[in-house]
């Protein structure tokens, strides 16, 4: 008997269909991959499952038992984790408030919170997922807030969780520890259902696979018994093209940005250690890490949302260190944000203004004071067209699109013209392989035109297949910047992104 089983499951959102007859079956102690482009439905149909969407039609099965759950509490009554593409936790809550929420733990209403941060502490260090049990997931970054949402699935001891790219934040050896605790996690007859746009773990991990296009199956497969190319075509309909960086670039003037021994302090603690770094104009320098190592600081005090305590920012010889996040931009620095909901995007606000919110002082959107709506509206649909934004109409808020769809949204509005610095801090975060084609192919084109470009990127594949130098980042320090990458592997790197600075200087020897 199947452990869960989804039968025609429909789904349409003001008219338009997202999901269309869906069936779905997880086997009692499997990993099954489902995987689709942004917005195929994979979402939509693991919300209907958990309880946050109600399913138009369709049978949901359960251990044979027909179900229909109401709310995400239902879901966990019966065992069921789900870890959201964008998280559900509680801002001013601690991490280890945030684990045992709703749960009537001993000493319930006031439990002891040391025996239950103890528990915390043991299951996140069996896991390899790093945390602070006492700190506030406010201060928490992308992937730390990932790591939190992990721990709880493990905390509950969920018969079935559902792990939308668990490992997007992992180092190499991390993630083949996690895949052993997966293993595990099979061989006690516990089931998985990873979302993720990463194919090779696809095929490492799972036993099958199930792939969505434009809210349809398109097949489900045993994963020894399909190849990478067969699934890379099934989910977006064509070949990939492959991705070139040219070993040179072309002859462009000036520095292009310079960090200058740039340290940040805030409420005692060193964010950023005296980092330098030179991007010249045309060239790309990855920056390699954990999540949660000072990337997010580094990319804010670039574009000035955040001032360093002591050290410069130039770019072509310009200090920015006094300049607003507006004089950053008119300087032509774009930023692609990690975390498109709060900072990248108003979810209520439409396709339209959302693109605003970077062009709305440009000279040519303003006509007699005000601003053209007839040129925004074009310029909006032109974006739609050419990252193939997947969206009922031009005034649909935000929060209908999918992560995908978001995403694309803001690599159309920074990219846009021709800035002279792009800070991409995970720019392909939830972004289907086709997409992320799209998307290094930008980064790309803008490098021939001139660009300096920082891509901070948790996806060391992604940095070694772009990067011109790279940055290896931990805890707010560089530990070693690497002036080609043609010599280096992903163990190196994942050594040094865990700190092992003598271990992995001596094996690039």
């Amino acid at each position: 008997m199947a452990l869960l089983s989804m039968k025609n499951i429909s789904k349409s959102f003001s008219g338009k269909m997202v999901n269309k007859q869906v069936s779905f079956q997880v086997e009692p102690g499997e990993i099954h991959a489902l995987l689709g482009e942004n917005g195929a439905g994979k979402t939509t149909l693991m919300n209907i499952l958990y309880g946050i969407y109600t399913k138009d039609s369709g049978d949901i099965l359960w251990k044979g038992q027909e179900i229909s759950f109401s709310s995400p509490r239902d879901a966990i009554e019966f065992h069921i984790g789900m870890v959201h593409q964008h998280f559900m936790l509680v801002p001013t809550l601690t991490v280890s408030q945030n684990i045992t929420l709703g749960l009537k733990e001993k000493g319930y209403p006031f439990p002891d919170r040391k025996a239950l941060n103890a528990t915390i502490r043991e299951v996140s260090k069996k896991y390899g997922l790093e945390i602070n049990a006492d700190a506030y997931v406010s201060t928490l970054s992308v992937g730390e807030q990932q790591r939190v949402e992990i721990i709880k699935l493990l905390y509950r001891d969920a018969e079935l969780l559902i792990l939308d790219e668990p490992t997007a934040v992992l180092t190499p050896q991390e993630t083949d520890y996690f895949f052993e605790v997966l293993g595990k996690l099979r061989a006690d007859g516990r089931s998985v259902i990873i979302i993720t746009h990463r194919i090779p773990e696809v095929m490492r991990i799972t036993d099958r696979v199930t792939v969505l296009r434009d809210g349809c199956n398109v097949v489900t497969a045993k994963t020894r018994d399909i190849s990478e190319e067969e699934l890379s075509q099934y989910m977006i309909g064509r070949q990939l093209h492959s991705i070139r960086r040219e070993s040179t670039r072309r002859d462009t003037h000036g520095e292009g940005l310079v960090l200058e021994a740039v340290t940040l302090k805030e409420n005692g603690i060193e964010r950023l250690d005296s980092l330098s770094l030179q991007i010249a104009p045309g060239e790309i320098v990855g920056v390699a890490g954990v999540d949660g190592n000072g990337q997010k600081e580094l990319a804010e005090v670039i574009l000035g949302i955040r001032k360093q305590s002591s050290g410069k920012i130039k770019l072509d010889g310009t200090d920015l260190s006094s300049m607003s996040v507006l004089e950053h931009k008119k300087l032509g620095i774009a930023y692609i944000s990690d975390d498109r909901q709060k900072d990248g995007l108003v979810m209520d606000m439409n396709l339209t203004d959302n693109m605003l919110l970077k062009t709305h002082t440009e000279p040519r959107f303003i006509r007699h004071g005000l601003l053209n709506a007839r040129l925004i509206r074009e310029e909006t649909q032109k974006a739609v067209s050419e990252y193939a934004i997947k969206t009922p109409g031009l005034n649909t808020p935000l929060r209908y699109l999918s992560g995908g769809n978001q995403q694309k949204l803001i690599l159309a509005r920074e990219i846009a013209g021709d800035p002279k610095v792009i800070v991409a801090h995970q720019p392909t975060r939830g972004l289907d392989i086709g997409a992320t084609e799209f998307v290094q192919q930008q980064l790309l084109q803008r490098r021939r035109k001139g660009c300096s470009i920082l891509l901070i990127s948790a996806d060391l594949e992604e940095i070694l297949l772009l990067s011109d130098k790279i940055a290896v980042i931990y805890k707010g320090c560089f530990m070693e910047i690497f002036p080609n990458n043609n010599e280096l592997n992903l163990a190196q790197i994942g050594l040094m992104m865990a700190g092992e600075r003598t271990e992995a200087r001596e094996e690039i020897r």
